[in-house]
């Protein structure tokens, strides 16, 4: 039987994407998993509530606010597979059917033009918000084709800007001018495929001719260029993705300069308006005092630049407490905070009148109060104090997040509230004001009788792992399903799920979600205590969750199913390989399982600062230790596995999923796959899809772990 070493790959073969020998296997696999999981009338049955979820028209249709006084969303349910993309006014948006004005029909789109168009997203030109530049995918992929479309004659624009497909980075400048990054041929994208070169393209010109304004190396991950168009603080930022969590920036100048933006390259930062908010993932010493990893601190912009290093600290983590993220309005900002995984939300206002600030824009979103003052404790520097206290209208039990802000226009803020059990609740609220209800998510499933419990279990080096588990806390040992990310920076917090609710927990299951290192649940530390060669960290976490889950009555390792995706699918793969008796059976959605050629395939290269360099001895070592692909032996009982990918997922290369089936069927091992022909790294561009691939876990948990 087969052994991957690092010099022999026999199933390299299966990484020619559309070779005709790989497309057969393909086709071969998906026919047997189809054939062995679909014909029955439980599956059926399944699928046809996982897409009454997804098509509900009584979900909320959550919005965005793009500056311009309108309630934008993107749309998709059964008559509109593709999606709609559309706005509507306040008024409406309170009402139970609002009247949607209908910008782009994507399913008109794909029709008139025989394309397979998913949508990408939108860039709307600031001030105006009559022109928009959209992106849109071909079967879900990462790479788009990016064309500028007329808002208010509802068509794209005659010799407008257009961009090939390909990853692509674009933004306004103003009406005529965009930056862009994109590919134009050898030496214009890095090794993992995104822009290397920015330049500034005018209306009317040929891009290949625009003026060069950055150049990025070939082995960053990419180059970026922005334009903040805000009255009284325009400035444009250039720079470079060193790797995944190194970024070097510098401000623009109208005569082509670059002023360098003196933060650590590890530190995220943005601007807005005369404020600099800087978030260090490695203690940082300015000013003979050193701010620990995951503080926020806040400075005057301009005098920051040139020299001044008085800094205030808006926030510094415990061991229990991270800083999950920030939002601005326009007067002030809103802190999202995790303790134990849990949300937390707070406002903090600065004491000083905003320098070369203007008048706000009458009429904004839900515009109703006037601004709060507060009179909570604060922090001081340079002769400024911020104000805190609790945003209103949060939910003590459910997990409250911020779905958009205008700070643009004024102090409004969406928010919803939301738990495992809790369908959603979306609020309207201006900082010092009211806060109103305007939509309920509906139930999907009945909870009577069901809990949301949180654990703790100890890992291999003693750290203790949080995770929650939701089901029927009086119920003996039955089929539950664990996932877990651990990963890039992640957290997993909680959500309510109609889709889980419907297929899992209404038909008996317990569903847990592990909050391992590698995420970033606790702040940069327990992000880097999974890093590099550190990865098996998080996959002693997720056993120790497992074993824990165990230890408590709640299943048993024949009834415990394990999944995740994308890097979660490398955790599946891990789990596999190295804690097979632990677990039932696995699932693994798009995964990375190949850790000797990851870099190689697709975007891989702008993850090695995650996880490593293959062609680096040092680090191959580690990397060969827990590489799934290469740790598959023969004698050992692996338990059933299901991959999930997609041919046209341009990120997580599907051969990952392809080699890594096709090795343990040469074992002899129980493995199921499906490869869908479209979908991107979700794996499914539309309802119907989702709702297939939905449908094919669950059926496959339930046979594995249920007997059903």
């Amino acid at each position: 039987m087969t052994l991957i070493d690092e010099g022999d790959d026999p199933y390299r073969w299966l990484e020619e994407l559309d070779g005709a020998d790989a497309a057969g296997w393909v086709r071969e696999r998906n026919a047997a998993t189809v054939a062995a999981l679909t014909d029955d009338d439980t599956f059926a049955e399944v699928q046809a509530e996982i897409r009454q979820v997804l098509d509900a028209d009584d979900r909320i249709p959550y919005p965005g606010w793009r500056g311009d006084g309108f309630y934008y969303g993107f749309w998709r349910d059964a008559a509109h597979p593709r999606g709609l993309w559309r706005r509507t006014t306040l008024a409406q948006y309170r009402l139970p059917e609002p009247a949607w004005d209908v910008l782009l029909d994507l399913d008109a789109l794909a029709a008139a033009e025989d394309e397979n168009w998913v949508w990408g997203g939108v860039t709307v030109l600031k001030p105006g918000h009559r022109r928009c530049l959209v992106s849109l995918s071909r079967g879900g992929k990462d790479a788009v084709v990016v064309r500028e479309y007329d808002l208010d004659t509802r068509a794209f624009v005659t010799d407008g800007f257009t961009l090939d497909e390909a990853k692509s980075d674009v933004t306004w400048i103003d009406a005529d001018r965009i930056y862009v990054g994109t590919d134009l041929g050898p030496g214009s994208l890095t090794t993992s495929g995104y822009p290397r070169v920015i330049r500034r393209w005018r209306r009317g010109t040929p891009l290949a001719e625009a003026e060069i304004v950055y150049e990025g190396q070939a082995d960053d991950v990419s180059a970026y260029a922005s334009h903040d168009p805000t009255p009284g603080f325009e400035r444009d930022f250039v720079g470079r993705s060193l790797d995944f969590y190194r970024t070097r920036s510098f401000l623009l100048t109208p005569d082509g300069g670059q002023v360098p933006v003196p933060v650590p390259d590890d530190a995220r930062w943005d601007v807005h308006r005369q404020w600099l908010l800087v978030r260090p993932r490695s203690p940082w010493e300015v000013a003979g005092v050193t701010h620990p990893a995951g503080a926020l601190l806040v400075a005057r912009f301009d005098d920051f630049l040139a020299g001044d290093r008085q800094l205030t600290v808006l926030f510094e983590p415990d061991e229990r407490t991270a800083l999950s993220y920030h939002v601005w309005t326009r007067h002030h900002l809103i802190l999202a905070t995790l303790v134990d995984v849990r949300r937390r939300l707070e406002v903090l206002t600065p004491d000083d009148p905003p320098a070369r600030d203007v008048p706000p824009a009458p009429g904004g979103p839900g515009s109703f109060g006037a601004p709060g003052s507060g009179d909570g404790p604060g922090a001081a520097a340079g002769g400024v104090r911020w104000r805190r206290e609790p945003l209103a209208g949060v939910s003590a039990d459910d997990d409250t997040w911020i779905v958009d802000t205008d700070p643009d226009r004024g102090d409004d803020y969406l928010i919803a509230s939301t738990g495992h059990l809790r369908p959603a609740t979306l609020r309207l609220g201006r900082i010092g004001g009211p806060v109103e209800t305007l939509k309920q998510e509906p139930a999907f499933f009945d909870a009577t009788g069901l809990a949301v419990r949180q654990f703790f279990a100890t890992s291999a080096d003693g750290t203790r792992v949080p995770y929650s588990v939701v089901g029927d806390p009086t119920a003996s040992a039955g089929p539950t399903l664990l996932t877990g990310y651990g990963g890039f920076e992640i957290s997993l917090t909680p959500h309510y799920d109609g889709v889980v609710g419907r297929a899992w927990l209404a038909r008996g299951g317990s569903y847990v979600v592990a909050n391992i290192r590698g995420g970033g649940e606790y702040g940069p530390q327990w992000h880097r205590a999974a890093l590099r060669g550190n990865r098996p960290r998080a996959y002693e976490d997720f056993a120790a969750v497992a074993a824990d889950l165990v230890a408590r009555g709640i299943t048993t390792p024949e009834q415990l199913g394990i999944e995740g995706g994308s890097n979660g699918g490398l955790l599946m793969g891990a789990m596999l390989t190295r804690y097979p008796t632990l677990v039932g059976a696995v699932v693994a959605n798009v995964p990375l399982l190949d850790m000797r050629r990851y870099h190689l395939l697709l975007a891989g290269a702008s993850w090695m600062a995650e996880y490593g360099d293959p062609d680096d001895p040092a680090d191959w070592a580690y990397l060969r230790d827990y590489s799934p692909y290469h740790n598959v032996r023969p004698g050992v009982t692996y338990p059933p596995v299901l991959f999930v990918t997609s041919t046209r997922d341009d990120r997580v290369h599907p051969g990952h999923a392809r080699k890594m089936a096709a090795l343990l069927r040469e074992h002899g091992h129980d493995v199921a796959y499906y490869e869908n022909v479209e979908g991107g790294h979700g794996a499914a561009s539309n309802n119907e899809q989702r709702a297939f691939l939905s449908a094919l876990t669950w059926r496959f948990l339930w046979q594995r772990l249920g007997g059903r």
